[in-house]
């Protein structure tokens, strides 16, 4: 479960730390623990770093294409739904807003 918990951002508690809006796993009908999913705060963050750990390294550090890439990625991911999503992905990538927004148009065709 530990690379499934990495993955969501989320975290594994056991028993005395379960709380109810953790989500249950049970192994052969036995409560074994629970995932304490993520909360919204710190989403982004999140986003960001999974997709630098695809692509193996800073988004502001790739190729155009990279960073292409990059912002293809977190809007399947649903990033820029996000507040100030936009804002905080030009600055990790060290371009402008402008820039976010041309490559968001070149992948919307």
């Amino acid at each position: 479960m530990e690379p499934v918990a990495a993955a969501l951002g989320a975290e594994l508690v056991t028993g005395p730390e379960l709380a109810q809006s953790d989500v249950p796993l049970r192994w052969e009908g036995e409560l074994v623990g629970g995932l304490r999913l993520p909360t919204v705060h710190g989403q982004l963050e999140r986003m960001i770093a999974s997709v630098e750990a695809e692509l193996g390294g800073r988004l502001a550090d790739l190729s155009r294409e990279g960073k292409q890439d990059a912002v293809r990625r977190l809007d399947a991911r649903g990033a820029f739904q996000l507040r100030r999503a936009v804002e905080e992905v030009a600055d990790a990538l060290g371009v402008s807003r402008f820039t976010v927004y041309n490559y968001l148009n070149a992948g919307a065709r």
